[in-house]
């Protein structure tokens, strides 16, 4: 395998693309996910107190934390420890609900709200991660962004995915979405950061859609 430092003078050259195709990605929705977005910011408003965007640290390209914006989906003020110990559960190899598509999902989280079940189903939770990718912190494609926590877990070589950006989708999330265990989906992201392409990313995106519209793996 090769080193940390090796890989990434193979990663730069590609950059410039991925970055132009973020930018050009965000730029022609726009019109789309503002209009969405405001939609999705009223329901969240109406159906429970609290503010309609989630900011939470993540841990970023070179374990570099930033602030990674999301739709709240969970009552205001929710105890985290409750994702905490799911994610102890699931490193564990034990699952988290009775569903066979999303063993590794805590489907029935009492903390999510009517409307932040419907956004988890649909994806559209995620879509404040475009200011992410426009701010540069993420990007279209790439492995999840990692909660500060969850790198408890990791083995040394775990930490290979964080030579890329993390991403709205990716492999795993292709995948796997809910229906493997933590460490598999490390392993596809290791996998993804030593060898993706634009054209790699491309097909990712496309086959993104046909698994949001089914809802595999949904939580």
């Amino acid at each position: 395998m090769l080193s940390h430092e090796a890989t990434r003078r193979k990663v730069i050259p590609r950059e410039f693309g991925k970055r132009a195709l973020d930018i050009a990605i965000c730029v022609l929705a726009s019109p789309m996910l503002a209009l969405v977005s405001t939609g999705v910011w009223i329901a969240i408003h109406l159906d429970s107190p609290g503010p309609a965007l989630f900011r939470q640290r993540r841990i970023g390209r070179d374990e570099k934390p930033f602030t990674c914006f999301k739709f709240r989906t969970l009552r205001h003020n929710a105890d985290e420890n409750v994702h905490r110990e799911a994610i102890r559960r699931a490193w564990a190899n034990e699952p988290l609900s009775n569903d066979p598509a999303a063993p590794y999902k805590l489907t029935d989280d009492p903390r999510v709200t009517r409307v932040g079940r419907w956004l988890r189903r649909t994806s559209l939770d995620e879509l404040p991660q475009f200011l992410n990718v426009l701010r540069g912190e993420m990007s279209i494609v790439g492995p999840r962004p990692a909660i500060p926590y969850e790198l408890e877990y990791f083995r040394d070589w775990h930490h290979t995915r964080h030579i890329v950006k993390p991403g709205i989708t990716g492999l795993c999330q292709v995948r796997g979405r809910g229906r493997v265990s933590p460490e598999v989906m490390l392993e596809m992201d290791v996998e993804y950061a030593m060898n993706w392409t634009l054209w790699t990313d491309l097909k990712l995106i496309a086959l993104t859609f046909p698994v949001v519209l089914r809802g595999h793996g949904a939580r």
